[in-house]
């Protein structure tokens, strides 16, 4: 998984999860630690309110929330063409 796609990941497993450690990150993604902590330090430098907690954790804070993603039909159908 490229970088990209890991870091929009870890921002949909933290509004599912709410609260992470480092650990149980770098074992989701089968990433390192350290990994962990420069993809959390990238998340916070594009504006995503991340917080961090000692033995805790990360977690997003409460006033930030993806929009849902929504496609037409068309675009549907287009997207899964390309990805074939």
């Amino acid at each position: 998984m490229n970088r990209i796609d890991r870091l929009f990941a870890l921002l949909l497993l933290l509004q599912v999860k709410r609260r992470l450690t480092a650990r149980e990150i770098a074992a989701h993604f089968e990433i390192t630690e350290r990994t962990v902590y420069r993809d959390m330090k990238a998340l916070s430098e594009m504006g995503i309110p991340v917080a961090a907690q000692a033995g805790e954790g990360y977690h997003l804070l409460e006033t930030f929330s993806l929009p849902p993603v929504a496609f037409t039909e068309g675009e549907a159908k287009a997207i899964t063409m390309a990805a074939r």
